[in-house]
């Protein structure tokens, strides 16, 4: 292949003014395409708070996710010495009014079935869980932390609920005995979250009462918090005081906000 000759004086000049000239009408036209998205967008038709190519965006992710999802795939846990100390405080919606653990009670309904009322009491009897998992917020940041509790799924199954007769949860063999949905909210209704039933009935979504060996502080959810390692940090609630078993669909704080509902890992 033929070299290329160097190029000097006014040659030169006239091949960069050249360069020059075509640099800035790609970034013109690269500009004005990304003015003229966003006008779009700006203008297309809403659907649930958001322009609805960007809904439509969130729905395939979370059908993705869906379709991917195994209760045998679990979040990576870690060595004790990566714990965060002390571990970040994320959030304080709903927990704005001071609250007596001693009279803190978690409040349990179910479709056509009397409500139910628990103390922390009604978490002994169960196997103890400690998880030293990434706590991952959507804002982009993450920490190590060591929590402390029982699986929500155990807890379940001792009181017999989440499912319409009383059964076992068995997401596998009998998956249309299980109400569809859980929703959780704090006890002055200020935070509340919805889950998928096969997300909350993971082995690593636990009921928490202590953070890094330590019995939970009122800024980390006390008395009894959810942790849930395999969505965002924005499903792992604090400072529960309502768990309702659904099959519609149920509010969530974020998600009323435009994020995603799924909000999975």
């Amino acid at each position: 292949m033929p070299e290329k000759p160097n190029l000097t004086g006014a040659e030169a000049e006239r091949a960069m003014a050249r360069m020059s000239r075509r640099g800035f009408v790609l970034g013109a036209v690269a500009a004005l395409a990304g003015v003229g998205g966003m006008t779009w967008l700006r203008f297309t038709g809403q659907e649930g708070g958001l322009p609805w190519p960007l809904r439509r965006v969130l729905q395939f992710n979370e059908s993705l996710a869906q379709a991917t999802f195994s209760p045998e795939r679990l979040s990576p846990t870690f060595p004790e010495d990566r714990i965060a100390v002390p571990p970040r405080i994320n959030g304080g919606i709903g927990m704005v009014a001071k609250l007596d653990p001693a009279a803190w009670t978690l409040r349990v309904e179910q479709p056509d079935k009397p409500a139910r009322e628990f103390t922390l009491d009604g978490l002994n009897g169960l196997a103890r869980v400690d998880m030293v998992s990434e706590f991952k917020c959507i804002e982009g940041w993450s920490q190590i932390v060591q929590w402390g509790g029982v699986r929500l799924l155990d807890f379940l199954v001792q009181h017999k609920l989440g499912t319409r007769d009383g059964q076992a949860p068995d997401l596998k063999h009998a998956p249309n005995n299980l109400y569809k949905y859980v929703y959780m909210q704090t006890p002055d209704a200020g935070y509340y979250v919805g889950l998928d039933m096969p997300s909350a009935l993971h082995s690593q979504t636990l009921l928490c009462d202590t953070i890094n060996g330590q019995p939970l502080p009122s800024d980390h959810g006390a008395p009894l918090r959810l942790v849930i390692p395999i969505k965002y940090g924005i499903k792992n609630i604090k400072r529960i005081g309502l768990i309702r078993f659904q099959d519609e669909r149920p509010a969530d704080y974020w998600a009323e906000r435009r994020y995603d509902w799924y909000a999975g890992l």
